[in-house]
């Protein structure tokens, strides 16, 4: 009894003593004392979870703690897979330290309350050993970001992550001198760990082996282990849960610009780290192992561990739960069944091998796939598992039974996967040799769905996002919009990377419910993505068609049709249409018809999102019938005949493949209660033979897109009960996935720059004597789908030499065909073209990455999703504006300055802010771009949204490094409000009042500009004098204008009849901006009849004509929307619709051509005229520097300076790098009339000694006449009195003469010249 109250005592003093720690304290960093105390109270606290142990000391003696978590913690049981995480290795490092110490916490108090918890911790064996290097963490210093105080080695000064043994080289390190590294090694070793994280800290990215080379490259060589593709995956299930890592852009603040693929990377690729710890887990223990970067700042203030622990908190669950993926199983001695410790586990194909621990267990990771896995012991016979399936998700069990050597063979043992080779609980289970002969295998059944009824909107939503959740490998729900009542429109995709469109993986798509009333495809569909995600992994054909293929799946187009459809419907018409009455199967733009009906929201949804994605092939599912129907779906005549597109053999094969596997739909008799005289042969029809479809989808997939898309009549009855469901899946589910199958068929591959290996975006491929190209995605690949036989294929982009190969395409499968493209380059001269790389600028080199990266892929989509702010939209009238402007330039003094251009009519300042990193440099070199608003005072919406842009800039530079390099690179110039005045008459909500649209004088601002064919006989009012006055000053690279009461970009001319020299040029910056804005781009305004009026209106003499004529910089004006003057609760849309689109602005202004004009001393040349294909000019400004955007291509430029010779180059420009850096050299010009000098000056003496003879001649002839001249002289003397008036009038004449030419009367005579002359004399 006394020794019980004496334990009890003990007990509650031990708690009170702990009782004061508080575990999650994200106020301090905890030191050693504090950490050791708070790891013991929490081991006291939860033994039957936790257990508490030291695997070494370090230098100074302080113990190397290791908690170890893991139902019954005091005992090795078999069956559960060892992972470890390792934090502060390097003791400046110090977050991975305290996310540590929080995760042992979480995981403690959660088991027993979380199911996903103790699930992880019944299943698993995890170590966690917060601090390796304590020592050093006691010498750092919080707030140290960079490592300055010295704490990352260890109390002997050694880094520990260079410590240990390494494959490629011998590391000289004495083990007193680091008894941490000592420590781990045996450790490792002992346990035989399956998987473990080392956190580190300094950016934030996962790194995976190997981390050195043997050339040991400091940086930029990828050493691959032949784990690669799996260690990617644990990378990526690192990065892919933490909001910064996974954007791969850490932007750390002393290398803004390191970027990172999905977050993760290639160690020795990074950087090179011999000695590394993670390459020793892999090559001497059982265990992968990857190393995680968790915050830019090494030993960030404690104010920031609330946001670290959340931001790693799911990555590290995420990650722990890898250790149950691949294989897992038993190796047992066949005779008695005894575990068979260290036997050697072999994967075929991959050259790493591990071996059993204690109990026979292995674990081997792998990816989902195909395996033959051997299993070899000393003093046993081999045996092999050929086949063995590994899916997503939990591990596939395999067994292995090892008959001891005897007389047997000794070639080992060879069997299928199957059941017998599996088990659940042990070794006791396994079969033995003699049982393990290949049995017969029963045929593969595939899971069929049971999920057969009628899903209602709110139904089918949960549907999608239960699957959407259960199968997130490989199963991922978007929406691409809203219909007419506000429901969403659906999509699942369905694919081994379900969220990233995979280069040289083909976008396949399903459509149903177009017609709300019917409903079979929307039920199919269902029906596929449970089948789809129940039977991967398990099913050969839908496990191969999941991870070479993403599918997307929209089961409903109209759901609000839907929603009023009647179940029995068989012929009616009820719910067909959307809920604003118009059939969307009429609603797509057409090339025979023009479709006058306003474009639906589900139209512009659908139109949109195959604008996004590359697909390929797709199938719209309809009822009322039971055909397959291709393009053409109308013609010119509106007939009911054969309307032919040029793939029409491809359209009959993908046709085919559906109805062949549809035994009634390919019987051709559809319908025959109903439509008795219908006949289809094969159950395909084209589809303008069948009856003409003006505005139906199909064909606008095929004309504007690269996908071929085929509509499908699934049956008689529209909306059938729901008890024949399961009919319709049986009649069709084949059908459905050997139609996916087609898009693997014809040639697919990559084109490519043959300089530097990247893909060329927007390449065509034509193929002859197919009218019809395909363009390539933004990675450079393409599909295109053929019919069996040999084609010829040419590749052609712009700025590229076009390529032409043969390639035969097979009766099953795809040809893999790639185009190596080689850039146009020229010389003057007719010189060989340099090697670029060889004298290029590093500088330039990251620059033009820098503008690749957000000119391909989704680098620009990034940057918008990394700088969202939070914003107060409201319309500001001129005083609140002016109070904005000078605010920006208080609290961002260093990049803005403000100035003012002019005043109003009613003396309103037109203000101009720059936006730059030195506001008040000219800095010439830089390219310049104007952007301007307001010069419709009823239009308010681009002064809005420019302000807010300027802000956006401001509040993001020196937070996001693209935002800043930007600003860095760019002079950006910003008027938001021409028209102040018209400004402030103009009305909130009215849409298509023309009040406020002109200054007080009523003139329209936009009319008062004066182009090459005006003339200007007023003067021009004061807002439009400023801003040309702007123009004037040149030095501009390019412009943009937004204005309202519409949605579109133009450029000029205005001038309906002025022609359009680099009118190329202008339409690609406007196409630009309008493919970057989500609506725009469609090409359908959307607007009502009036609005549009309002901007015909304003089509005459313009800022834009005015810009490109004086001012040598093309402008485009972009009309943000229908109202001219909306409701500002819609302000905070148009920003998000055109925020995009004025950052890819920022992004244009760099490209086309840039350069330096200088003389053969290396003077810069000011002034020189640089003339584009032989009409647009720029001049060069102060540094002998010019800048002009060109469409992309080839291009012809030509230098003109006065007393130079002309300089003639070829330049190519591309859609998606920054303008190369080109020097004109001027010679001096010895050409005198055009001529050589020294022709000329040989000429001019012989003329000179030709006159002097003459002027010999001359006087003497002269001389013997000269008795005549004196008489004749006398002569005019007498009669002078008759000429005094006369000599008087041309006198006068010819003084004007010697003043200036200018006044000379002409028809002056020779004789009048005489006498005023003689009247001089």
């Amino acid at each position: 009894m006394s020794s019980l109250v004496l334990l009890s005592f003990l007990f509650y003093f031990l708690f009170n003593t702990f009782a004061e720690v508080e575990v999650e304290d994200y106020t301090k960093y905890y030191n050693y004392v504090e950490m050791t105390r708070l790891l013991k109270f929490m081991a006291m606290k939860y033994p039957y979870i936790s257990n508490l142990s030291s695997i070494g000391q370090s230098v100074q003696g302080r113990e190397l703690w290791v908690m170890r978590i893991t139902k019954d913690p005091n005992a090795d049981v078999p069956g559960k897979p060892k992972c470890k995480y390792v934090g502060n290795m390097h003791g400046d490092e110090t977050i991975s330290r305290q996310v540590l110490v929080y995760l042992v916490n979480y995981l403690l108090t959660r088991y027993g309350e979380d199911p996903r918890i103790t699930e992880l911790l019944t299943s698993t064996d995890i170590y966690i050993m917060p601090s390796m290097n304590p020592d050093g963490f006691e010498r750092s210093r919080e707030g140290d970001c960079s490592g300055d105080a010295g704490g990352r080695s260890n109390a002997k000064n050694m880094d520990l992550n260079r410590s240990f043994p390494d494959q490629f080289d011998k590391i000289n390190v004495q083990q007193d001198d680091v008894p941490e590294v000592t420590a781990v090694i045996k450790w490792i070793l002992e346990k035989k760990f399956v998987l473990s994280g080392n956190l580190h800290g300094g950016t934030v990215v996962a790194s995976y082996p190997f981390d050195d080379s043997a050339s040991h490259k400091m940086q930029g060589y990828y050493s691959s282990s032949v784990d690669d593709n799996l260690f990617k995956h644990l990378a990526l299930t690192y990065a892919k849960n933490h909001p910064v890592m996974r954007t791969g852009k850490p932007k750390c603040p002393d290398t803004p610009d390191e970027t990172f693929e999905d977050g993760i990377v290639n160690g020795a690729k990074w950087y090179d780290v011999p000695g590394g710890m993670q390459d020793y887990n892999y090559l001497n223990g059982n265990c992968l192992e990857i190393t995680m970067e968790l915050s830019c700042c090494k030993f960030p203030l404690a104010s920031e561990l609330k946001k670290e622990w959340d931001y790693n908190r799911e990555s590290l669950i995420a990650y722990l739960e890898q250790v149950h993926i691949g294989v897992r199983g038993y190796v047992n001695e066949a005779t008695n069944g005894t575990a068979l410790p260290d036997a050697s586990i072999m994967v075929a194909g991959i050259n790493h091998n591990l071996t059993t621990a204690k109990f026979g267990d292995f674990y081997r990771l792998l990816l989902p796939g195909t395996y033959n896995i051997s299993a070899i012991a000393t003093g046993y016979m081999p045996m092999t598992v050929v086949g063995v399936q590994v899916v997503e998700g939990k591990a596939t069990e395999l067994n292995f039974t090892l008959a001891p050597l005897g007389n047997e063979p000794t070639g080992g043992i060879t069997v299928p996967f199957t059941t017998t080779t599996m088990g659940t609980s042990g070794a006791n289970e396994s079969s033995t040799p003699q049982e393990a002969r290949p049995p017969a295998q029963p045929e593969h059944q595939p899971i069929q769905p049971q999920d057969f009824r009628h899903h209602h909107y709110n139904d089918m939503e949960l549907f999608l996002r239960m699957y959407s959740n259960r199968f997130h490998s490989i199963a991922h729900l978007y929406s691409i919009g809203k219909s007419a009542e506000d429901r969403e429109l659906y999509v699942m995709v369905i694919s081994d990377n379900p969220t990233v469109h995979e280069p040289g993986e083909p976008e396949f798509k399903y459509i149903a419910n177009m017609h709300g009333n019917e409903v079979v495809g929307r039920e199919l569909l269902l029906n596929l993505i449970e089948y789809l995600c129940h039977n991967y992994g398990s099913d050969p054909e839908v496990t191969q068609l999941v991870n070479t293929t993403r599918i997307h799946i929209m089961p409903s187009m109209n759901p609000d049709g839907y929603e009023i459809a009647r179940e029995g419907d068989v012929r009616g018409y009820t719910g067909r249409n959307n809920s604003n009455n118009f059939d969307l199967n009429r609603n797509f733009p057409d090339q025979f018809t023009t479709i006058t009906e306003p474009r639906q929201p589900e139209t512009i949804a659908v139109m949109n999102w195959l604008k996004s994605y590359p697909f390929v092939l797709s199938a719209n599912l309809h009822g009322g019938s039971l055909v397959v129907n291709y393009p053409y779906d109308d013609d010119k005549r509106g007939r009911t005949e054969y309307s032919k597109c040029p793939d029409d053999k491809v359209f009959k094969q993908v046709a085919r493949s559906y109805s062949q596997e549809n035994a009634l739909m390919h019987k051709g008799h559809p319908c025959e209660d109903l439509y008795p005289s219908a006949f289809f042969e094969d159950g395909i029809t084209n589809g303008a033979n069948w009856y003409n479809v003006p505005g139906g989808m199909q064909d606008w997939n095929y004309l504007n897109t690269n996908c071929f898309e085929v509509t499908i009549e699934l049956g008689c009855v529209k909306y059938p009960k729901a008890q024949h469901l399961p009919l319709y899946w049986d009649q069709n589910h084949r059908a459905l996935l050997q139609y996916i199958h087609q898009v693997h068929r014809g040639v697919k591959g990559m084109v490519i720059d043959i300089k530097d290996g990247t893909g060329i975006p927007n390449a065509t491929i034509m193929v002859e004597e197919i009218d019809h190209p395909i363009t390539t995605n933004l990675a450079g690949d393409y599909w295109r789908l053929l019919v069996p036989g040999t084609y010829h294929l040419t590749a052609s982009a712009r700025g590229y030499n076009s390529v032409k190969i043969y390639a035969t395409v097979p009766e099953e499968g795809v040809e893999l065909v790639d185009f190596r493209l080689t850039r146009v380059h020229s010389e003057p001269n007719g010189q060989a073209p340099k090697d670029p790389g060889a004298t290029q600028d590093p500088a330039e080199v990251v620059f033009q990455s820098f503008i690749k990266d957000l000119s391909l892929g989704q680098g620009l989509e990034q940057l918008v999703q990394s700088t969202i702010t939070e914003s107060s939209f409201r319309y500001r009238r001129y005083k609140e504006l002016s109070e904005f402007l000078r605010g920006l330039t208080l609290n961002f003094p260093k990049i803005t300055s403000l100035h003012s251009l002019g005043q109003s009519v009613e003396y309103r300042t037109i203000w101009a802010l720059e936006i730059s990193n030195k506001p008040d440099e000219p800095e010439t070199a830089k390219p310049k771009i104007r952007l301007v608003g307001g010069i419709h005072g009823n239009a308010p919406v681009g002064t809005e949204l420019l302000l807010e842009f300027a802000a956006f800039l401001c509040i993001n530079y020196d937070k996001n490094p693209t935002i800043t390099r930007l600003i860095n690179e760019t002079r950006i110039v910003i008027l938001p409000s021409i028209n102040p005045d018209g400004r402030e008459l103009a009305r909130e909500k009215q849409c298509t009042s023309t009040v406020g649209m002109t200054n007080t004088h009523g003139k329209d601002l936009d009319t008062d500009f004066f182009g090459n064919a005006s003339q200007r006989v007023v003067e021009a009012q004061p807002e439009t004098r400023a801003v040309m006055d702007l123009i004037l000053e040149r030095g501009f690279t390019l412009s943009v204008a937004l204005d309202g009461g519409s949605l579109l970009a133009t450029y000029p001319y205005d001038k309906p009849v002025q022609p359009v020299e680099n009118e190329e040029t202008l339409k690609y910056l406007a196409n630009v901006y309008a493919s970057n804005h989500p609506k725009m781009h469609l090409g359908d305004t959307g607007c009502p009849s009036n609005a549009l009026l309002v901007v015909n209106i304003l089509m005459c003499l313009s800022c834009p004509d005015f810009s490109v004529d004086f001012g040598h910089c093309p402008e485009i004006t972009v009309y943000t929307g229908c109202c001219l003057f909306p409701p500002a609760k819609q302000l905070a849309t148009l920003w998000a619709e055109n925020r995009k689109a004025l950052l890819s602005m920022l992004v244009e202004v760099h490209k086309g051509v840039r350069g330096m004009v200088k003389d053969k001393s290396g003077k810069p040349i000011v002034g020189a005229m640089i003339v584009l294909n032989g009409g647009v000019r720029v001049f060069t400004a102060e540094g002998g520097y010019f800048h002009a955007l060109l469409a992309p291509g080839n291009h012809n430029i030509e230098a003109v300076a006065d007393g130079y010779q002309q300089q003639r180059q070829e330049v190519v420009v591309s859609s998606y790098e920054a303008a190369s850096s080109i020097i004109i050299e001027f010679d001096m010009d010895n050409r005198i009339f055009g001529l050589p000098r020294e022709f000329v000056v040989a000429t001019a003496a012989a003329s000179m000694t030709a006159l002097v003879v003459t002027a010999c001649i001359i006087w003497c002839v002269c001389s013997a006449k000269s008795n005549q001249q004196k008489d004749g002289f006398h002569r005019l003397r007498q009669h002078r009195d008759d000429y005094e008036d006369e000599i008087r009038l041309t006198s006068m004449g010819s003084k004007k003469s010697l003043l200036s030419n200018e006044f000379q009367d002409e028809s002056e005579s020779d004789e009048d010249t005489l006498y005023a002359n003689a009247n001089k004399l």
